[in-house]
């Protein structure tokens, strides 16, 4: 990971360790939902919201709070991801799973916790006005729920044991992975106020990376090294689950990962001058090298 990223995710793990969760009732609730939140990880869609804002020429501090709401909710659904009625995974970033600790039941109200302090954390935010909110809580109540994230997550469950096309597969990645980077973005250009041209390249740029990332988790689940990752290697293949190069085999599917990130990479350079787009072009070759 670069010095810059590294710059970003230390000022973001500052912040999500600052906020209080204020418990009221005296339980393992609030244990279990720091457990996971302050597991680490790549803060990936929580540094590119704050660095599509340090691009646009805006303060990270106004998307702070949104940042820290989207790794709530991107948290909340690995705890939910893990559990034996999905994914049934053991290990996730190096440590054991949150209902390996906790317990099914108290992993599952810990997600629903943070999920709902994600939108608490926006109400709040001091540095965005009403209309701001409004709009940042709309995106991201899209994102998250059945018309994103969640919608791709039954869409990927129901393809298991089944042979699906490419189209369909791209189609699960867009909602269940891409649908949250998505908003890492244009949550940036919201707060920012971008132009509708801007808006759009950065639009068109979050996807490509989406897809960027889930086809690199899919080469990673087969050659990947559990030190590094954290997790356990060759799970979709156990699981029975459709992915790039499951469809495509090894060598098209890296070809394919080529094709994107140039992509992503043309889009970033049809932006405005003004902008220094080099910290964006370093993360998304760090989504494409990424050992995690």
């Amino acid at each position: 990971m670069s010095q810059i990223m590294n710059n970003y995710v230390d000022k973001f793990n500052e912040a999500i360790k600052s906020t209080k969760l204020n418990p009221v009732v005296e339980t393992k609730l609030e244990e279990s939902m720091r457990y996971s939140l302050s597991a680490g990880g790549k803060r990936i869609r929580p540094v590119l919201l704050l660095m599509t804002l340090s691009m646009l020429k805006i303060d990270i501090k106004k998307g702070m709070e949104t940042a820290k709401a989207l790794e709530m909710i991107h948290t909340y659904s690995l705890i939910h991801d893990d559990l034996p009625a999905m994914d049934n995974d053991n290990f996730r970033r190096g440590m054991k799973t949150n209902h390996k600790v906790y317990g099914d039941a108290t992993a599952i109200l810990a997600g629903d916790a943070l999920l709902t302090k994600a939108f608490e954390l926006i109400t709040k935010d001091t540095y965005l006005g009403s209309e701001e909110k409004v709009k940042i809580i709309r995106l991201l109540s899209e994102s998250a729920g059945h018309q994103g994230m969640v919608g791709g997550q039954v869409l990927d469950m129901d393809s298991e044991d089944k042979e699906i096309s490419l189209d369909t597969l791209r189609k699960i990645h867009r909602y269940k992975t891409g649908a949250l980077i998505r908003f890492s973005v244009v949550a940036a250009c919201t707060i920012a106020k971008v132009n509708s041209k801007t808006f759009l390249l950065l639009d068109s740029f979050s996807q490509e990376l989406g897809l960027i990332f889930q086809i690199k988790d899919d080469l990673l689940d087969i050659e990947g090294d559990f030190d590094k990752i954290g997790k356990s290697v060759g799970s979709d293949e156990n699981n029975n689950k459709s992915t790039y190069v499951s469809l495509l085999g090894k060598t098209n599917t890296k070809v394919a990962l080529e094709q994107h990130v140039n992509q992503a990479l043309y889009l970033l350079e049809q932006l405005e001058d003004k902008y220094n787009i080099d910290e964006l072009k370093s993360l998304t070759q760090l989504f494409a090298n990424r050992e995690n």
